[in-house]
C-alpha cells in the first residue's frame, strides 16, 4: 500500500510587503525550512508583489495570495495572477477573484474584537462563493476556531490554517498537514483532507507588527 506523503503548509505569513511587517524574504525562507514547512501562501495586505518575488526564490511551493481590505473586513485571494485594489465592495473583490481563476478565502472569521474580520452576516450572505475557510488563526486571540469549523463543515467548506506570522517566531505556529498537490484545483482537494495543527501566539507580537506600521510611516 503507497503511503500518501503530507506536506506541512502555513497559509498565511506577511512578509516586509505589508505596511505592519518588517519581514525581508529571504529570513522567512530560512525560517520556514527550519521549521520545516513544504509550503506557504504569502498574503500580504494590499499587494502580491512579496509573493511574486519569493516564488522565484524558494525551494518550496509559495501560494501568491493577498488580504484584500473591503469596506466590510478582508477577504484572502489565493493563486492569484494580478493584484486587487482595496476600497472595492464584497461582492466586487470577490468577482475579480474568481475572474483570475484564484480562490476566495475568508481570514480569521468570527473573531469579534478584530476590525478586519468579516461579520457573521456578510459570510452567510456570500456564502456560496466561498472556496476556503480559515478555521485557526494563531494571532486571533478571540476567534472562536470552532465555530468557524462548525460553519465550514455546514457548508461544505474546506477549512485552512495559518500563523497569520508578522515575525519570524510566528511562522509555523499554525499550519495544516495536506497531501501534495500540484495547482489549484489540486490544492482544494487535498485541503478537504487536511489536517489543522497549531497553537496561539503571545499577544505581545502584536506590539512587533504595532512598531512596524509606526516605523514605516516615519
Amino acid at each position: 500500500m503507497r503511503l500518501t506523503k503530507l506536506l506541512k503548509a502555513d497559509l498565511h505569513i506577511h512578509t516586509k510587503y505589508s505596511m505592519d511587517c518588517n519581514m525581508p524574504l529571504e529570513k522567512i525562507i530560512s525560517r520556514c525550512l527550519e521549521t520545516g514547512l513544504g509550503c506557504v501562501a504569502i498574503a500580504d495586505h494590499g499587494t502580491i508583489e512579496g509573493a511574486l518575488k519569493m516564488q522565484t526564490m524558494a525551494p518550496f511551493h509559495v501560494i501568491v495570495a493577498e488580504e484584500i481590505l473591503t469596506p466590510h473586513g478582508e477577504i484572502m485571494g489565493m493563486f492569484l495572477k494580478n493584484g486587487i485594489p482595496s476600497g472595492l465592495s464584497v461582492s466586487e473583490t470577490i468577482s475579480r477573484i474568481k475572474a483570475q481563476g484564484a480562490l476566495a478565502c475568508i481570514p480569521h472569521p468570527f473573531d469579534i474584537f478584530r476590525q478586519s474580520a468579516l461579520k457573521a452576516k456578510v459570510i452567510e450572505e456570500i456564502i456560496g462563493q466561498i472556496d476556503i475557510i480559515e478555521v485557526f488563526n494563531s494571532r486571533s486571540l478571540f476567534q472562536s476556531s470552532a465555530k468557524a469549523q462548525i460553519f465550514a463543515q455546514k457548508y461544505g467548506i474546506p477549512g485552512s490554517a495559518g500563523s497569520d506570522a508578522h515575525t519570524l517566531n510566528e511562522i509555523g505556529k499554525a499550519y495544516v498537514e495536506m497531501p501534495e498537490f500540484n495547482g489549484r484545483d489540486d490544492f482544494l482537494k487535498a485541503l478537504v483532507k487536511a489536517k489543522i495543527c497549531g497553537q496561539k501566539t503571545n499577544p505581545l507580537v502584536h506590539l512587533g507588527s504595532a512598531w512596524a506600521r509606526l516605523k514605516k510611516r516615519l
